[in-house]
């Protein structure tokens, strides 16, 4: 695996912990690394607790190409992410002049950057900005941690901002065929399909759906023509056990598997 081509994710937020709020945030960023050819390895949710944010951006940085952050960059007690990321680097998390401009931009006064707002502007040393389209107050960039608000549409544009700065390889291609077989069932051929393409990841995911056991088979590759072809054994698969696929999605291109 091509190390320029991998990614994780930090989650912070108690809120996500307690169940209070269901993120989001995960499958926009693994759809866009995707997208872009690049593998989301790992994600991390941690608590709004300093060493916690440290321990996992400092243990997930050395290990991907990129690491992103969602959660905790807002004008709260616990919005601690900005000066935790800057404790990671053994750096300052002082006043940023250019985020704070940034923030008299949108607010349009200075009256209206109270001390709250401002704690928005503070920024690692060392950092860069990353702009936020949605409302006003900017992430970073602090090497190769990109760090984003939990907000998903602020997420989003923050996201879009840093995509076209990023390396980029063959987009990630998903096929999915669905069948009414127990999993149990077809295992181990599964298992045969997935020793004999190395380059195809394949999943197998329960549903239980109108009283019905059935299967949604997953395969994801870059690489089209040996993902086309595994599809093509898994349907084969299928239909040996006397059944017929429930369902086939195909997003390779090759003779047509039917």
């Amino acid at each position: 695996m091509d190390k320029k081509l991998t990614a994780a994710l930090v989650i912070i937020g108690n809120e996500i912990l307690s169940g209070r709020t269901q993120d989001i945030n995960i499958n926009w960023i693994a759809t866009k690394m995707s997208d872009q050819g690049i593998r989301l390895l790992e994600v991390r949710v941690v608590p709004d607790i300093e060493d916690a944010i440290i321990q996992a951006v400092n243990e997930l940085r050395c290990k991907v190409a990129y690491l992103f952050t969602t959660g905790g960059i807002g004008p709260t007690h616990d919005d601690i992410t900005s000066a935790s990321i800057a404790k990671a680097f053994g750096v300052d998390c002082p006043l940023n002049a250019e985020a704070r401009e940034i923030l008299l931009g949108y607010y349009k006064s200075e009256s209206e950057l109270t001390t709250a707002r401002l704690r928005m502007a503070h920024v690692p040393v060392g950092a860069t900005l990353i702009e936020n389209p949605v409302s006003g107050a900017p992430g970073f960039q602090m090497d190769n941690v990109y760090v984003m608000a939990g907000v998903p549409r602020i997420m989003q544009g923050m996201l879009d901002n840093i995509l076209p700065n990023l390396a980029s390889g063959k987009p990630y291609l998903s096929n999915t065929v669905s069948c009414d077989l127990p999993e149990s069932k077809i295992a181990e051929t599964l298992g045969n399909i997935q020793n004999k393409f190395a380059t195809v990841d394949i999943g197998s995911y329960p549903h239980f759906r109108s009283g019905t056991m059935g299967l949604a088979l997953v395969l994801r590759s870059t690489d089209n023509d040996n993902l086309h072809e595994a599809t093509r054994d898994v349907v084969d698969m299928v239909r040996s056990y006397g059944v017929e696929p429930t369902g086939i999605s195909v997003r390779t291109d090759g003779h047509p598997i039917v």
